[in-house]
């Protein structure tokens, strides 16, 4: 019975939970304002290194324990503390990114990763599988420098914004390819676009529907604790209830917490309930995420240590921060609004905070867990570029920024 009480969620005990957490605090109090080093990539290399003392060897993530656990708390959060406002100002080129714009991406992603992997006999279908892991963006680590470094604020509201939609849209591409890739089936363009278009709009609709009936509910009462569960219900809620539909529960996530933060902007005891919701938030959030990139470090060891095409990866690297350029100008030039708003430097920060994170850990161990023996080198191949990524554009941005805004 106490065995059974002290274990924890997939590979971890109560006791290693603790110690992560304590971890991530440590981290969090050495660089405040998160400069030198963005608090994620920072905790990714701890868990690295973590990854070599035998006790924290064993601890294990599984693409379940982040989809159904941190997921939905860390998009939630993210959507609730996203303003409205913002959403609505951006919601053309934001919209465009994070649908038209990350198909795009990943094709030609696709399509030069296969070209230089060619020898490494990595299949086009294969290529196009980790573009679509690599086209998610995780901008936690470099949201708030952005918001700090820049006094447009513009940059930060997009790549948040997108990010939080675009996690949705690569799940749908990820599927389809993934389907392509194990049963060797031929792409079909229209039944893609059904599927896509039913899977987000049923997502979205979820979160919408039940982000303004908890709305409602939490003026109900007045307990602050009530509040908070009814919050913490309607992000897991959201999710699983879009899920069990067959719809995107990234989505229902998203638009419940964006749904919420509205309908509670236009009450007259705004700040009541959000004194409430922020306590619970802004602590379980930063809890959520040490544990989850000390996590991924150490998961990341095992297929990170035996890879050694790492000239491959650099290259994708490389081709992932152009294509995201050529796609953000491109797009800016559709909307009139957008082309004296974001000249070319503010297209590059756009570009250079794209970084790849949780949604693409989640995809890459879905790929792992799915496919045969014949994917490792691909799982491989996809967890260097997004530590790559990680630490690279992580590092870069603050200084990029300045250099930029001057």
């Amino acid at each position: 019975m106490r065995e059974n009480i002290k274990k924890g969620v997939d590979g971890m005990n109560a006791v290693q939970i603790l110690i992560l957490l304590t971890i991530g605090y440590a981290a969090m109090t050495i660089d405040k304002k998160q400069r030198n080093f963005p608090l994620p990539v920072f905790l990714a290399v701890i868990g690295f290194g973590l990854s070599f003392i035998p006790y924290f060897a064993s601890i294990s993530v599984s693409k379940e324990m982040i989809y159904t656990i941190f997921l939905p708390g860390l998009l939630f959060a993210s959507a609730y503390h996203y303003s409205a406002a913002s959403l609505k100002k951006h919601a053309r080129i934001i919209g465009t990114l994070s649908t038209a714009g990350l198909l795009v991406t990943a094709l030609i992603l696709g399509f030069a990763a296969y070209w230089m992997g060619a020898d490494a006999g990595i299949s086009l279908v294969g290529a196009l599988l980790v573009a679509s892991i690599l086209t998610p963006t995780d901008p936690v680590s470099v949201v708030s420098i952005l918001a700090k470094s820049l006094d447009d604020p513009s940059v930060s509201e997009i790549v948040d914004g997108e990010s939080m939609i675009n996690d949705g849209t690569s799940v749908v591409l990820f599927t389809v390819l993934l389907t392509m890739f194990t049963k060797q089936q031929e792409f079909e363009f229209w039944p893609f676009v059904g599927e896509f278009l039913s899977v987000s709009v049923g997502g979205v609709a979820t979160g919408l529907i039940a982000g303004w009936l908890v709305s409602k509910a939490i003026h109900l009462s007045s307990h602050r604790e009530n509040q908070v569960l009814l919050s913490i219900i309607i992000a897991y809620g959201a999710f699983h209830a879009a899920e069990a539909f067959g719809f995107s529960g990234v989505l229902a996530t998203v638009a419940a917490g964006i749904m919420l933060s509205g309908e509670l902007s236009r009450a007259d005891d705004e700040e009541l309930h959000r004194e409430s919701l922020n306590g619970f938030w802004e602590v379980a959030e930063p809890g959520l995420l040490s544990v989850l990139f000390l996590v991924i470090g150490i998961t990341a060891a095992d297929y990170l240590l035996p890879f050694s095409n790492w000239l491959l990866a650099i290259g994708i690297f490389i081709v992932s921060i152009i294509t995201r350029f050529i796609v953000i100008a491109g797009t800016m030039q559709l909307f009139s609004g957008y082309r004296k708003l974001l000249n070319v430097k503010k297209a590059a920060l756009l570009s250079w905070a794209g970084i790849r994170g949780t949604m693409s850990i989640f995809l890459l161990l879905s790929l792992a867990d799915a496919a045969d023996q014949s994917a490792d080198a691909l799982v491989s191949l996809g967890f260097a570029v997004v530590l790559l990524s990680l630490v690279v554009q992580s590092i870069g941005i603050y200084p990029l920024s300045k250099a930029l805004e001057k």
